[in-house]
């Protein structure tokens, strides 16, 4: 099966349609969204409603830090931006769309015909509910450790870097080259952090998603443009930071 990975779209919907028709046109046959649907962007709502009719066709939408604080309210470790967005997010949202996004899984995992498990989760493995980044060797180790899954796919960093595990020896990294496959060899065990939809930080503005063939056991990150100038407007039109437009432009 041909699976669809967008994770921290942040609102954005102008990269999110983007993302997700493109993901069609490749023939993504299932989609799964790792987290983060709102925050820093200006359209919580239309996002909400696009992944719930996509959950109810067969997709599957996990918890995100920001998607947790637009139901419960924004944390301790939240800049100031972040809080704005989320402040404003919250009031948004109607009851469904809230509902929705408190019903969301911290985790979920799926099984191919070959019997390889794959666990999908917004950041760390090891500890789902906390959000903990997968930055460095060392916490991909506990994320891998965490689980018997040969494949997890987190998010939460909104920078693609993909980590390798040989048995006995600790995860090597490297950053996968976008829009060209790499096979996953079963011989090891493999972490994918996937870059953002909505609010790249890798240096790119180019909007990020991920395609994983599970059969194959071949992941494509594939990289598009889309209108930042009109998310961009939307943003500064909502009265929320200048920063969360700007950022746009430059993928940071």
């Amino acid at each position: 099966m041909l699976i669809a990975l967008l994770t921290d779209i942040h609102a954005n919907r102008e990269a999110f349609d983007v993302c997700r028709a493109e993901a069609r046109r490749l023939g993504a046959e299932k989609f799964v969204y790792l987290g983060d649907l709102v925050g820093y962007g200006a359209d919580p709502s239309y996002i909400v409603d696009c992944v719930a009719q996509d959950c109810a066709h067969g997709a599957v939408s996990l918890m995100g830090n920001h998607d947790l604080a637009a139901v419960e309210g924004p944390g301790d470790y939240m800049n100031s931006a972040a809080c704005k967005a989320i402040e404003w997010t919250a009031g948004k949202l109607d009851a469904a769309q809230s509902a929705f996004l408190a019903a969301m899984p911290f985790t979920a995992t799926t099984r191919n015909g070959a019997s390889v498990e794959t666990l999908y989760v917004h950041g760390d493995a090891s500890a789902p509910e906390r959000f903990i980044y997968v930055i460095g060797a060392e916490v991909a180790e506990r994320s891998l450790n965490a689980t018997s899954a040969q494949v997890t796919f987190c998010g939460h960093v909104h920078r693609p870097q993909l980590y390798h595990m040989a048995p006995g020896k600790p995860p090597a990294p490297f950053t996968p080259t976008a829009n060209l496959p790499t096979p996953l060899a079963r011989s090891r065990r493999w972490l994918s952090v996937l870059g953002a939809v909505g609010q790249p930080r890798d240096g790119n503005p180019l909007a990020a998603f991920a395609l994983y063939d599970d059969a194959r056991g071949a992941l494509n990150t594939i990289r598009v443009p889309y209108d930042i100038d009109k998310a961009a407007q939307k943003i500064l039109a909502a009265g929320l930071p200048e920063f969360l437009a700007e950022r746009l432009y430059e993928g940071r």
